[in-house]
């Protein structure tokens, strides 16, 4: 008796389980009914009460997929309703299926990919492995951003036939309300990561050269970042060498919390005494 309840419940848990999964997925998918098959995508594809006629193909080169009793279908380009009804209409006029339900479940997305450029540690193209890939998720597949990277991406697309261009901060993507910022990439997207601003210092100063501007930094946190004045330095009459906008050199005599701007040079001077 119990090893028949047990039986009955593995069954109707198991039946359930499939039901929620397909319902999610096809949640998921409905949120990105837009998307077009391109070639590399594995999709599996079903005729309602025509079980024999399950097929799991791959979008070829061309765009075109095989099936059964019609042969080659050209699909790519289409978003998967556009293919469904396709495909559908092939069985119809041949006279195979008198009704047919056609569903398509993309596994695999292939055929479009996105270009990761600049500042990252693997720059190059990249596919598509799932609907509903992010920002993060491609920088991390293209090794994160590098050493030398900034803290804004630039995203680059189309979207409903219009190009767009989004700046995006990367450390407020993982602040509150950052996830409305971590875009849904789409085929063709580029993604370009600029190089981090620097600031210069020389003079008497314990490492004088190039270093990275950080957020909100000062004046007398970009000394720290050169070790400071050597033993002949001194902070009086400290000097910025800045570039207005007009591309005019002005040499400023700033405050210790004064804060640094991109491309500034700190000049520390001898003491002389």
């Amino acid at each position: 008796m119990m090893k028949r309840f047990f039986l009955l419940f593995s069954t109707c848990f198991g039946t359930f389980a499939a039901v929620a999964l397909f319902s999610l997925a096809g949640q998921a998918w409905a949120q990105d009914a837009e998307y077009a098959l391109g070639a590399g995508d594995i999709v599996r594809i079903t005729v309602f009460q025509n079980p024999d006629l399950t097929t799991e193909t791959r979008v070829s080169e061309n765009g075109a997929v095989t099936f059964p009793l019609i042969g080659n279908v050209v699909v790519g380009g289409q978003t998967i309703a556009k293919a469904e009804q396709t495909i559908a209409t092939r069985l119809r006029e041949g006279g195979f299926v008198l009704k047919p339900q056609v569903n398509i479940l993309p596994l695999q997305i292939r055929g479009n990919q996105i270009a990761v450029l600049g500042q990252v540690n693997r720059p190059g193209r990249y596919p598509l492995e799932t609907f509903n890939t992010r920002l993060s998720d491609m920088l991390a597949t293209a090794g994160g951003v590098a050493a030398t990277g900034a803290d804004a991406v630039v995203l680059i697309g189309v979207r409903d036939g219009k190009g767009i261009r989004a700046e995006i901060d990367l450390p407020a993507l993982f602040g509150p309300g950052g996830e409305a910022r971590n875009l849904v990439l789409a085929g063709g997207d580029v993604i370009y990561v600029h190089r981090a601003p620097v600031f210069y210092i020389y003079g008497e100063v314990q490492r004088p050269g190039a270093f990275r501007l950080e957020r909100q930094m000062s004046v007398m946190q970009g000394l720290a970042t050169g070790g400071g004045t050597s033993a002949r330095g001194t902070v009086k009459g400290l000097q910025i060498h800045r570039r207005a906008a007009d591309g005019k050199l002005q040499v400023i005599e700033p405050a210790m919390d004064d804060l640094l701007k991109p491309d500034d040079v700190i000049y520390v001077k001898e003491s002389l005494f």
